[in-house]
């Protein structure tokens, strides 16, 4: 019992590490976001879509694109540093482990009950490894994310004056809307926005990456070029 509370520990020195490490690159980012922003457009200026006059055609396609190889670039990362397999075999056990005991409790079979609550902390300190497994990318991770956010600034922003001179309007499927807008009256519309539609097609981009990359690791292990983990 001592042993599983302790590797379900979530505040090891290393995740706090972890955690200050991507506070600073938040704080650097921030302090320097127009110069970064600046720098990347090198890169970035081939997705603003400008018309003759220099002016960006598709502001939302621009903020979908950036946003899509942000999170690529942080799901491959991600998937490099974990191993697919023992992620795979951890879900699978915590999945296989919550149904038994959700059909436990329904049968009420007390016996089966105690006997998945002996196992229980085995369970949770599995389930922590695979969250700190994850959490342990996050810097690096940050690394490449955090600066496009910096980017999208530079573009969308009319007081940096990197793309747009004033407010930049799109036509959206209920109106019109305002991308330096604010809501709530300090989060930016295009943060709302850039999540909104970035977010799901990165998670399905994220779960078809972790199956390529579990079924080449499968594939390796039954050829016996790698060791299972």
């Amino acid at each position: 019992m001592a042993a599983a509370q302790s590797g379900a520990n979530p505040m090891s020195s290393k995740t706090m590490m972890g955690m200050l490490f991507t506070m600073l690159i938040m704080m650097v980012v921030m302090m320097f976001r127009t110069q970064i922003g600046g720098a990347l457009d090198v890169v970035f200026q081939f997705i603003t879509f400008k018309d003759s006059s220099g002016v960006p055609l598709y502001p939302m396609l621009t903020l979908v694109i950036a946003g899509l190889i942000a999170f690529s670039l942080s799901n491959i990362v991600r998937t490099l540093l974990t191993d697919p397999v023992k992620m795979a075999r951890n879900q699978h056990i915590q999945s296989e482990f919550n149904k038994e005991m959700r059909q436990a409790r329904i049968e009420n079979n007390l016996f089966k009950l105690k006997k998945l609550e002996e196992q229980q902390p085995k369970i949770m300190a599995m389930t922590m490894d695979t969250s700190m497994s994850q959490m342990k990318t996050m810097p690096i991770t940050m690394l490449f994310v955090i600066p496009v956010y910096a980017w999208i600034y530079y573009f969308i922003d009319p007081s940096v004056g990197g793309y747009f001179a004033e407010d930049v309007i799109v036509n959206m499927p209920w109106g019109y809307l305002d991308l330096n807008d604010r809501l709530m009256g300090f989060i930016p519309i295009w943060i709302v926005m850039y999540t909104l539609i970035s977010m799901p097609i990165g998670q399905i981009e994220a779960r078809l990456i972790r199956w390529i990359m579990l079924k080449k690791r499968l594939e390796e292990i039954d050829n016996g070029t790698v060791e299972p983990a």
